[in-house]
């Protein structure tokens, strides 16, 4: 399928920025701080089009700097939701450019795999759980059903995506343009021969890697079986046996302080040198 929003500017980088780098809850401590402590969200710029990966609580933050840079300017979004747990989706409501920008164009990718991500925005923000209902977001809105395959969108970009192991089903997903490419592959547990493979495969010669590492090895085989998540040591397996250039710990467990995660990264350097963690405002360009 091809996009419908269309844009004539040709990219000249690639433009990384991370809004939300936690995993399953906002964690608004002190000893959190410097990594950050809001969901998953991350904003990809190519030119003048912008993507943006996940809709946790990062994605308020990002509404108000679209909100910031565009003003009354209308402006075109494509948004690509992982899965539809709570810190992938909490920040749909707070999002201000659906209320506030109606000239503007958000066009979502997500699969349908339990139900339509609509209908999960409406749920959401149904009574009693919040009080204001999806009739009042004045933006246009598209909802594309993805599954495993490729997405054709402007100027030769393409996104293809991959089943991930996780509870209830999740995606990774992979940007291929003229400037580098990049992956998103978080919420995925290693052990599955089938998902290993296709986890490796969705990475392979990535100029960025962001990759689930929440746990730790030791809680991983202590206590974590089964939950979905990754760990440090196998993030650093899946970026030395694709070929990757650069690997992004990503989805940080909420329990894990930034000594913990200075932690991670220094052990992962030890076995890979092109390691970083992701962390709130971070940019990379390409």
């Amino acid at each position: 399928m091809r996009s419908k929003i269309t844009d004539k500017a040709a990219p000249e980088f690639m433009r990384v920025k991370f809004w939300g780098v936690r995993g399953s809850t906002p964690t608004p401590q002190v000893e959190n701080l410097r990594y950050g402590g809001n969901t998953s969200c991350v904003e990809v710029r190519l030119g003048d089009r912008i993507y943006i990966f996940d809709c946790g609580t990062g994605f308020r933050v990002l509404g108000h700097e679209l909100e910031r840079e565009f003003g009354d300017r209308p402006f075109a979004a494509h948004i690509f939701v992982s899965h539809f747990h709570w810190d992938h989706i909490q920040g749909i409501p707070f999002f201000r450019p659906l209320y506030d920008s109606p000239n503007s164009q958000f066009v979502f990718h997500s699969s349908s795999r339990t139900r339509g991500l609509e209908q999960v925005m409406a749920e959401q923000m149904a009574s009693p759980y919040f009080p204001v209902n999806l009739d009042q977001m004045k933006a246009k809105r598209d909802f594309c059903d993805i599954q495993n395959g490729c997405l054709d969108m402007e100027d030769g970009i393409k996104i293809k995506t991959a089943w991930l192991n996780h509870p209830q089903g999740c995606l990774g997903f992979r940007l291929e343009t003229k400037e580098g490419v990049l992956v998103y592959a978080t919420d995925n547990e290693p052990g599955d021969p089938n998902f290993d493979k296709a986890v490796r495969k969705l990475a392979e010669g990535a100029d960025i890697l962001i990759y689930d590492a929440q746990y730790l090895p030791e809680e991983y085989e202590a206590r974590r079986h089964g939950w979905g998540h990754s760990h440090w040591r196998e993030a650093v397996n899946v970026v030395m046996e694709s070929g990757a250039k650069e690997l992004i710990l990503y989805h940080h467990d909420p329990d894990h302080t930034d000594a913990i995660v200075d932690k991670v990264v220094r052990d992962a350097r030890n076995y890979y040198p092109k390691v970083r963690a992701a962390a709130e405002g971070m940019e990379i360009v390409l």
